[in-house]
């Protein structure tokens, strides 16, 4: 399927790539701190015509640590800071369910990603996931999309663990990944 300018789209996890991570989980709007440039990256991605989307596995749900109410005010801070720069995040798909659901939607399985190639009607071959951990990664090469890690949330432990996806490129973090891409999709 050719890709028009209004399908073109990035696919990025949410925790260690957009904002900080926590192994204590990200629970109340609070908690939800930005990566510094993450959202300034985002803006730049829509200024040149991309789409963003956020596919985030979030089980606190599912282990009772948090509800739908403090999701919802967690991106609603995600998407008020993202427009105060200028971006814009055109759908957050999530998993609430724990490892033990063995449930399609939860990375490293490709259901909620196949659900952003049909919604956004996009070629997973001609998309990238960035995202800080092997699972995100795995989501998204069982699709064809283009694998990038970033370096920031657990995206070192990631790399030094090796097996990652072929092809998979590795940027710093966000803002990197941003300016590397866009430097190359322009040649």
């Amino acid at each position: 399927m050719p890709t028009s300018s209004a399908r073109k789209l990035v696919v990025l996890d949410r925790d260690g790539v957009v904002n900080l991570d926590s192994d204590a989980y990200i629970k109340s709007p609070d908690e939800w701190v930005p990566i510094p440039g993450s959202l300034e990256a985002i803006a730049r991605l829509n200024q040149a015509g991309y789409r963003v989307a956020i596919a985030s596995n979030q089980s606190g749900i599912g282990r009772g640590l948090f509800d739908m109410a403090a999701l919802n005010a967690m991106h609603a801070k995600m998407h008020r800071l993202a427009a105060m720069v200028g971006g814009r995040i055109d759908a957050v798909f999530f998993c609430p369910h724990t490892a033990d659901d063995q449930c399609e939607c939860r990375k490293p399985r490709p259901g909620m990603l196949r659900m952003i190639a049909e919604r956004f009607e996009i070629d997973p071959k001609e998309t990238p996931v960035v995202g800080d951990a092997l699972r995100d990664l795995q989501a998204g090469a069982a699709l064809g999309f283009r694998p990038h890690l970033v370096r920031t949330g657990k995206g070192e432990k990631t790399l030094a663990a090796g097996g990652l996806p072929e092809g998979t490129q590795i940027h710093d973090d966000l803002r990197a990944f941003a300016l590397d891409f866009l430097s190359n999709e322009s040649l």
